[in-house]
């Protein structure tokens, strides 16, 4: 079962696709660009449709998905965590 998805192979973050992700969970992930999959632990429940961290991240580090820079790590973020608007944030304002 796919558990998330990632855009490309570079991408930092995978987008949940299921409901009722839970902390601890093992999750299957899908690399669209290569049709690869990865494994992650959640770390934390996560609602459908949000990210997850597939690094580590410290703060300051720049979150890229789509192979873009989608934002800024304000605390840090480890694999496997939930990654919303409590620790990145945009850099357009």
């Amino acid at each position: 079962m796919i558990h998330f998805v990632v855009h490309e192979e570079g991408d930092g973050v995978g987008v949940v696709v299921v409901e009722g992700v839970k902390a601890g969970q093992h999750l299957t992930g899908w690399i669209m660009e290569d049709d690869k999959d990865l494994e992650v632990v959640a770390r934390n429940d996560i609602p459908i449709g949000h990210k997850l961290a597939l690094k580590d991240y410290r703060e300051g580090d720049t979150v890229i998905k789509y192979g873009v820079d989608i934002g800024r790590v304000v605390k840090p973020i480890a694999k496997g965590e939930h990654l919303h608007v409590h620790n990145v944030k945009t850099k357009r304002w």
